[in-house]
């Protein structure tokens, strides 16, 4: 066979693909090659094109140089019958063989079959060329890979997926970065309960549904701050907002039994607080993610920690670290020790199961974590061994600051929330926000002595099953600095769960007798005189008859019961402030002015709207119905000479990142002259001395007050004060179910309840637990002219008859007067109402003259009456008799001088001391 290659069926130069084993490309049978350049050896020449002139033909080797078998001639051009047949190359191995004529040669690689070449048009030359270009050599072409080589990605494969990877990533983050903003804070976050604190700082109560308070890092003690970062992130100072290692840190110890741990940083876990919530979401790690980044770049580290301090949570519904402090230890965050700092840190880990108290089966593990966050404090340097090993595990208390309202804590805080209101301080939706920090002027020393002497002297005694009216008894109370206006103690009810109403802020009962001294006061204050022009000092004689009408008021016919129905006859005001005497208050009021009593009222302190506080004669009496701190305040007033500054609860405001809220300037001025609050002091020391409020004198220092009792006993009062110290305190009757008042009739075994019995008793153990530890102090009183003097009796005195036997109820007499009309705004029906006309012996002259003969209680048949009187007679319009006094009214010899006869009242006046 010969060794020259065979011709191969022609093929177009399209669809040519270099086989491996190949060292050079044929070219398409049949063509002629280029002139002047022989083919390659074993390659045919390309069919119909010229050899290049005088150029030497190239040769695969120097044998086949210049042969003309190798030179690819027509001789050996494919037929054109076998154009169409398959190509089959030879493999490296057998490189030219030949093959059977008319038989196809076997390809290298069967499984890729040649394509068929496209019949040429005639005359027109092909070319075929290597992958290196035509006539050159071609390169050695790489292996195939099979089996599982052709799994493994090639090494450029490699580093293009690489490549692409990290350029997709860094075009995520910065989509990212762009697209997520930082929000603001969510709701949670935010929102605070505010703070309410005594005035030596210690904690009173917090309000709001959320227990947290926020404060600024310097407010946190070293200690406590080195210990959250020792349990949470101890690189928070040198590492970015996203640490790696910390991931891997927090899986090795939960791994090796350390306890879980948060692969976030204090950046991210401050985020999730802050800003997002705590779903675990995807969604809310990726805006983790970009949020931290961007505000380590916003804020310093140290308003990352103070944020996330304030936002973590550390079990009984304490948020924030503040909150915590106070929850487990009753202190403030500043105030914390390593020990408790460590303790609060390891609370952020597990809460629930860390806290001792509520969990003691986890005790161990509690300690465990503990242990862990000294170990740190001491691998970062912030404790030193030494002082580590000093530390012991600070257990915390059991409950130290309920957060609710229950006992006097939310009678407290209404009261204070209402005078902030009321002075417009801050508005109730404002409050509302939180995070206010209010330090009140109650000391608590004073808050707690109060509520104890209640419960001594009144709640221990009640026996709700055995008597029914027991369920009816409550309390209220205040104490008052004089020199200063400040609230020092209030006491609102046994537990604000259970009575909502503040029995020490609510005006719906009486004030009674406590309110008399006033119209002292007034009567001093306006130098007043009676009807027959004696001035008014503790020394001027009354008539104390019971039901004695008042005379000298034209409004109608008023005639108060005194205490029981006891008649005095001549007494002293003096003596009949000791004993509560109405009937001479009653008329003092008419000879002062109810419209000036009002008025010195209200200086003193008792709110002008007060329900009931009306100018007429039963203003004396006390219907009006102001509270115990109103009447606290007036009181402090004549404790302080009669100077009066509106009473105050607050003793400052603040809040986190804001100015201190400006409080109103205790301003204080002179109510009424010192004189005339030192007058009345002196008075009431009487009461307390010799009078119905000797229970006071427990209380072993210098007091002066006054008793009260509202109608049908439903309160009973004592109001009474020391040289620094005023305090009011009332107990009052109502129905639990229905709200309605309720007479106090045998509660506690007795068969009535007045001032001087358990108010007064409450008081003296109150003042004397207050004051405790102070040295007595007598009162430095200046009295008025003439207090002191002794003033004669009249010459005669008032007779056992009961005045006002002429008729009730609007009765008139024949040809006499009809009855007045009640003035407005008195309510309600006043016991023995008198009518006009009523006379006794002695007759009734109109316009100087007697015109007709009259009987006791009888009428006139000329004329009308225009006032009652007793024996001795009475005046009208200048006339006189017996010695009697001429003037408007005209007065008897020893008797009480009048104007009018009132009609029955319309307001409920006390009848009880």
């Amino acid at each position: 066979m010969s060794d020259k290659p065979q011709p191969q069926p022609h093929q177009d130069n399209q669809g040519w693909e270099p086989r491996g084993p190949e060292p050079t490309a044929q070219a398409a049978p049949g063509g002629p090659g280029e002139p002047g350049k022989p083919g390659d050896q074993g390659t045919p020449e390309a069919p119909g094109k010229p050899e290049t002139p005088g150029k030497p033909e190239e040769t695969g080797s120097p044998e086949a140089s210049g042969s003309p078998e190798q030179s690819g001639g027509p001789e050996e051009r494919a037929r054109p019958e076998e154009s169409g047949k398959r190509e089959v190359r030879a493999t490296p191995e057998q490189p030219g063989r030949p093959q059977e004529p008319g038989k196809p040669q076997e390809r290298a690689t069967p499984e890729e079959p040649a394509e068929p070449r496209r019949p040429d048009g005639p005359g027109q030359p092909r070319e075929h060329t290597t992958p290196d270009g035509p006539g050159k050599p071609g390169k050695k072409p790489r292996r195939k890979r099979t089996g599982w080589g052709r799994l493994i990605p090639t090494w450029r494969m490699v580093l293009g997926t690489f490549v692409g990877l990290v350029l997709l990533v860094i075009g995520l983050f910065a989509l990212g970065y762009y697209l997520v903003k930082i929000p603001s804070a969510n709701a949670a976050a935010t929102k605070q309960s505010n703070v309410y604190l005594y005035a030596d700082g210690s904690q009173l109560a917090r309000d709001g549904e959320v227990n947290r308070e926020n404060v600024s890092l310097p407010q946190i003690s070293k200690d406590a701050q080195h210990a959250a970062l020792a349990a949470e992130d101890r690189d928070f100072y040198t590492e970015s907002a996203i640490d790696p290692k910390a991931m891997i840190r927090a899986g090795w110890n939960t791994a090796t039994g350390k306890g879980r741990q948060s692969g976030s940083t204090i950046t991210q876990q401050y985020v999730k607080n802050y800003y997002l919530g705590q779903e675990q979401t995807a969604t809310r790690k990726v805006k983790e993610f970009f949020i931290s980044i961007k505000l380590d770049r916003q804020k310093s580290k140290a308003d990352i920690l103070e944020g996330y301090l304030n936002t973590s949570y550390y079990g009984r519904n304490a948020y924030g670290i503040q909150a915590a402090a106070q929850a487990y230890y009753g202190v403030d965050a500043q105030d914390l020790t390593v020990g408790q700092g460590a303790y609060l840190a390891a609370l952020l880990n597990a809460p629930s199961e860390y806290d001792v108290i509520a969990h003691p089966e986890n005790k161990a593990a509690a300690l465990a974590r503990w242990n862990y966050v000294l170990d740190g404090m001491v691998k970062k340097q912030w404790l030193t061994p030494a002082a580590r090993g000093k530390v012991t595990f600070p257990e915390p208390k059991q409950s130290v600051v309920a957060t609710g309202m229950s006992g006097q804590r939310g009678y407290l805080v209404k009261a204070v929330n209402d005078y902030l209101a009321e002075h417009k301080i801050i508005d109730e939706d404002t409050l509302q926000t939180g995070g206010y920090r209010i330090t009140t002027t109650l000391q608590r020393p004073k808050q707690d002595a109060f509520v104890k002497a209640v419960d001594d002297q009144v709640m221990s005694h009640l026996d709700k099953k055995a008597r029914k009216v027991d369920r009816y008894v409550r309390a209220g109370g205040v104490s008052i600095d004089p020199a200063t206006g400040k609230v020092v103690a209030m006491y609102g009810g046994i537990d604000y769960t259970k009575q909502y109403v503040n029995n020490a802020t609510r005006r719906d009962y009486q004030v009674g007798s406590t309110f008399k001294p006033f119209v002292f006061t007034s009567a001093v204050q306006n130098d007043s005189r009676t009807e027959d022009g004696r001035r008014i000092t503790p020394n001027t004689f009354y008539d104390g008859t019971d039901k004695r009408p008042v005379q000298g008021w034209n409004g109608g016919t008023y005639a108060p019961e005194n205490e029981d129905n006891v008649s005095y006859g001549p007494i002293t005001v003096r003596t009949a402030t000791d004993k509560s005497v109405n009937a001479v208050y009653a008329q003092m009021a008419v000879d002062v002015g109810p419209s000036k009593v009002k008025e010195t009222a209200v200086d003193l302190g008792v709110p002008a709207d007060t329900p009931d506080l009306t100018a007429t004669p039963s203003i004396a009496l006390g219907p009006s119905t102001a509270s115990v701190l109103d009447m606290a305040q007036a009181y402090a007033t004549l404790a302080n000479h009669g100077r009066h500054g509106t009473y105050t609860l607050v003793d400052k405001i603040t809040k986190e990142g804001a100015e201190d809220v400006h409080l109103p300037k205790q301003a204080t001025r002179q109510a009424v002259t010192r004189q005339a609050a030192d007058t009345t002091t002196s008075v009431l020391q009487s009461v307390v001395e010799g009078g119905t409020g000797t229970a006071a004198q427990a209380a072993g220092r210098p007091a002066a007050g006054k008793t009260g009792t509202a109608e049908e006993d439903q309160a009973a009062w004592f109001a009474g004060y020391t040289p620094n110290l005023a305090t009011v305190v009332a107990v009052m009757g109502q129905d639990p179910d229905t709200g309605v008042h309720k007479s106090l009739y045998g509660a506690l075994g007795q068969a009535r309840l007045n001032g001087g019995g358990y108010p007064a008793q409450i008081w003296a153990q109150y003042t004397k637990s207050a004051l405790k530890g102070t040295g007595p102090s007598d009162f430095d009183l200046r009295l008025q002219p003439g207090a002191e003097e002794q003033q004669q009796l009249p010459s005669t005195g008032p007779t056992d008859q009961s005045p006002g036997t002429g008729g009730q109820d609007g009765g008139a007499a024949t040809g006499g007067q009809d009855t007045q009309s009640p003035p407005p705004g008195d309510n309600g029906a006043q016991t023995q109402g008198q009518t006009d006309g009523g006379v006794t012996a002695g007759g009734t002259t109109t316009d100087g003259s007697t015109t007709g003969t009259t009987t006791d209680g009888g009428t006139t048949t000329d004329g009308s009456t225009t006032g009652t009187t007793t024996d001795g007679g009475t005046t009208t319009d200048g006339g006189a008799t017996d010695g009697g006094t001429p003037g408007n009214g005209g007065a008897t010899d020893g008797g009480t001088s009048t104007t009018a006869g009132a009609g029955p009242l319309t307001g409920l006046t006390p009848r009880r001391q």
